[in-house]
């Protein structure tokens, strides 16, 4: 934004503090018009024909932006990608100590990326593999959706879970 001196158009239209349109006019008389009120004349639209220009306080105007972007910032969720890993050996009841985790991470806002990595032969087991992952979907119907359905990558087998929207 340019403000006060930095306004290099010829005429500009001019809006009140207020919100008044003060109408068309030179630089010279709007930045005297802002100088009597002391505050600054602050180009809003600079590529409207003759741009407009508003005058105000540019500091307090910058302060206010600089809390909105804040709270804004404040308001966002990040939603960071948890991973839950497992074998293909792995026990019923660890399965589902990792299923709680999972929920958990869930429950919290998390995206969670369900690993099982291969060692050595046990590749050739994929199925039980993805039977597993799907069983765990199952499981978290209720909260979560599969993003990515569960894929081979290299020596691991993973799924995505992401948290059901309301």
């Amino acid at each position: 934004m340019r403000v006060n001196s930095e306004i290099r158009a010829r005429d500009v239209r001019v809006i009140s503090p207020d919100g008044e349109q003060l109408g068309v006019m030179s630089v010279r008389d709007a930045m005297q018009a802002a100088l009597d009120r002391e505050l600054d004349l602050v180009e809003v639209a600079p590529n409207a024909r003759p741009p407009v220009c508003r005058i105000m306080d540019y500091g307090k105007y910058r302060y206010e932006q600089t809390k909105q972007r804040r709270e804004a910032k404040k308001r966002q969720k990040q939603t960071a990608v948890k991973e839950v890993r497992m074998s293909p050996k792995i026990d019923i009841h660890d399965l589902q100590v990792k299923t709680r985790n999972a929920e958990r991470f869930i429950n919290d806002g998390d995206k969670v990326k369900v690993s099982v990595r291969f060692r050595g032969r046990e590749i050739v087991h994929s199925d039980l593999a993805r039977e597993m992952l799907l069983e765990m979907a199952k499981q978290l119907d209720g909260i979560a959706g599969i993003e990515r359905r569960p894929s081979m990558e290299g020596r691991q087998m993973i799924m995505v879970l992401a948290p059901k929207q309301e």
